[in-house]
């Protein structure tokens, strides 16, 4: 069997976006009474693992940059989330800090993944292995990026 390497349906890319985009759709419904975005919620689970990194070093956690990152946290502060704090020591450093409401909200948020695994109807020994596997493709596409950069 052939396979049409230019069609649509055959790129993993677009499989991949395709579940994004499935991710997304079921996140925007599951996170409306939590009153966050699905980018806000991935800042919130990274805090809820370390509070206090800076802005840069969650930035690289989630792979996003300044411009992304940045009204992120200005709309979670207004919400009364977090807190920027700019280091005392070196003024260009601003650390992210949960408040009281920002660290309660964990626990409403729990039951959110569960819900999430129920609705792919993957078991956790298949979600544990696609995870690993995206994690092993993601990986290989940074090194082939590195590499095909121009020095």
């Amino acid at each position: 069997m052939t396979v049409d390497m230019l069609a649509l349906d055959a790129q993993v890319c677009f499989a991949v976006h395709r579940a994004s985009r499935a991710f997304d759709a079921l996140y925007r419904t599951e996170l409306r009474d939590l009153g966050l975005t699905y980018p806000q919620y991935l800042v919130m689970l990274a805090l809820w693992e370390e509070d206090g990194p800076t802005v840069k070093r969650l930035g690289e956690r989630l792979r996003l940059d300044s411009g992304t990152l940045s009204p992120l946290l200005k709309r979670l502060e207004a919400a009364g989330m977090v807190e920027r704090v700019r280091s005392r020591a070196d003024e260009r450093s601003v650390s992210v800090h949960l408040t009281g409401q920002g660290a309660a909200l964990r626990s409403r948020a729990a039951e959110v993944p569960r819900r999430i695994l129920a609705s792919t109807g993957l078991d956790l020994r298949e979600l544990a292995d696609l995870h690993a596997t995206l994690g092993r493709v993601t990986e290989r596409l940074d090194a082939a990026a590195r590499a095909a950069r121009p020095e």
